[in-house]
């Protein structure tokens, strides 16, 4: 059986019966520790400071990323 016609069958099931199976589906995986994932936010916050340190990311003042952002809710 191909995966679209799981997927077709899949989708045949009653949103309990998907939520449970996404949730067998997700477990199965080889997921990350959360000292895994803890450690790249490390790494990627590291790189991040690199880059402002080195003048080659671009950085906003925070009042204006604020007032971007309550635009974008109104």
């Amino acid at each position: 059986m191909g995966v679209e016609i799981i997927k077709v069958e899949a989708l045949r099931l009653s949103p309990e019966e998907r939520a449970y199976l996404a949730r067998e589906l997700l477990a199965s995986l080889d997921v990350m520790s959360e000292a895994d994932i803890n450690r790249l936010w490390v790494d990627e916050a590291i790189r991040r400071d690199d880059e402002i340190d080195k003048g080659t990311s671009k950085t906003y003042p925070t009042e204006e990323v604020l007032a971007r952002a309550r635009a974008r809710l109104k």
